[in-house]
């Protein structure tokens, strides 16, 4: 019942009211451009200033009369806000207007209904779907409102509600039970590419910012690619082959973005866990839009929500055919690492100064150490077998366990602070990959017409 969409656009009302109360503003563009995304066909844009939302309609009344007369004049069908409603704030809306209202969260989701593909994406956008439409049951049942007591006046208002949120909790208990299968499913799958010593690397960043165009030529996958937002829901995995380094795993991954619902990160957690578990993301940044250090703000926000602002991470500064002046290049920090590359995906320029910066940070940061570890330690060598960090091991005649290990260096120093253990020979650089460092020093990105 979620994915049924007419075919043809609805003449719609946009509104967009600047709250002098908030610190963080949404761009009335970016709503317009979710509007078109969702296939309404906006016919009025109503815009003005409050300085705290209406408790009952969020507008005030003059608002509210100059929507309702500009809805009969265009003869619209919907009104969207570029704002979180509650549910009694919907339902006082519908009730003047005499139409539909959604506002911000329930139009990203209306999208991300439309986008949905796969069995996981259908299922995550409708534990979405059901988590928003939990609060808002009301309104579908408002002419068997109240129990009314008297022989023949009790009515079955309350019942029905209850047999509509209990059938919703059971569809929802359902749905996290099959993530949840599916979330082992992508356990497993990282597990068999970290014991094949296969690193992911994982593209993030705002939607519309060209990640799937890039994920198609790194991989020279056909995977739906457009100028719209949320053109893609469902994670895509795709295996290439480095210069000079062997294979990894390519994730393409949900375009983030302002004021993201947060029921969305949540149902969505099954597939973003490819972002924080990844060894390397790819930050692909809009560097044609003026706006791109905000996008930028909100992608680290996203991250930080689900763990993974501490993964290692390369900036892909997109769309340079844009940018007047501006050519492929790789920018570096002060010890040298690569932090930054500039690329045009549509085009391929850049490509293989992004492959061969990939290549340097994936083959980085790995040491060799040999440990002597005592009998009493057998937890401790467990897990450094789990993690794959052993490269052989012998025994003693002391019964001490001789390992060679290959790990990350801050993976080493962490041992160190929290185990007493022998060293044997001096750390060494490693040859190969198999874990990585922390994230390198970032530098503020240039204005988008800067060279």
């Amino acid at each position: 019942m979620f994915f049924d969409r007419p075919d043809s656009g609805e003449n719609t009302i946009l509104v967009h009211l600047t709250i002098e109360s908030d610190t963080e503003r949404d761009d009335p563009s970016e709503f317009e451009e979710l509007a078109l995304s969702a296939g309404a066909k906006p016919v009025a844009l109503i815009t003005g200033t409050r300085r705290q939302p209406s408790p009952s309609y969020f507008v005030g009344s003059g608002k509210l009369e100059e929507i309702a007369a500009v809805l009969h004049a265009h003869k619209a069908e919907l009104v969207l806000f570029n704002h979180p409603l509650t549910p009694s704030q919907e339902r006082n809306l519908e009730k003047y207007l005499e139409c539909r209202v959604l506002d911000r969260t329930g139009l990203i989701l209306d999208i991300f209904a439309q986008r949905a593909r796969s069995h996981e994406g259908k299922l995550q956008v409708e534990l979405a779907q059901l988590q928003h439409l939990s609060s808002r049951l009301k309104r579908g049942w408002t002419h068997l409102d109240r129990q009314k007591g008297g022989i023949g006046m009790r009515g079955a208002g309350e019942t029905q509600l209850e047999l509509d949120q209990r059938m919703i909790r059971q569809r929802i208990k359902a749905i996290n039970k099959s993530l949840d299968k599916v979330r082992g499913q992508r356990d497993q799958g990282r597990r068999s590419r970290k014991r094949a010593e296969i690193p992911t690397v994982s593209l993030v960043g705002y939607t519309n910012a060209g990640k799937s165009t890039l994920f198609n030529r790194l991989t020279n996958a056909g995977t739906y690619a457009a100028d719209q937002l949320f053109a893609t829901l469902d994670s895509t995995l795709r295996r290439i082959d480095l210069p000079n380094f062997g294979q990894a795993i390519v994730a393409d991954t949900v375009g983030f973005i302002s004021h993201l619902p947060h029921g969305l990160v949540e149902a969505f957690r099954a597939t973003l866990e490819e972002t924080s578990s990844a060894n390397l993301l790819l930050h692909v940044i809009d560097g044609a839009n003026e706006a791109h250090e905000e996008f930028k703000a909100e992608v680290e926000s996203v991250l930080a929500e689900i763990g993974a602002d501490k993964v290692l991470r390369l900036e892909v500064i997109n769309k340079i055919d844009a940018i007047p002046g501006m050519a492929p290049r790789i920018q570096r920090n002060d010890a040298g690492k690569p932090i930054r590359v500039w690329i045009s995906a549509h085009s391929g320029a850049g490509i293989e100064l992004l492959n061969n910066a990939i290549t340097e940070l994936l083959a980085d940061g790995l040491v060799n150490e040999n440990v002597i570890l005592q009998p009493g330690q057998a937890k401790l060598r467990s897990q450094l077998y789990e993690n794959n960090f052993v490269t052989a091991e012998t025994m003693d005649e002391e019964g001490r366990y001789l390992i060679d290990l290959r790990l990350p260096r801050a993976e080493l120093e962490r041992l160190l602070a929290q185990e007493t253990i022998q060293l044997g020979e001096q750390v060494r650089p490693a040859e190969g990959p198999k874990s990585w460092p922390e994230k390198a020093t970032e530098s503020s990105l240039p204005a988008a017409n800067s060279a």
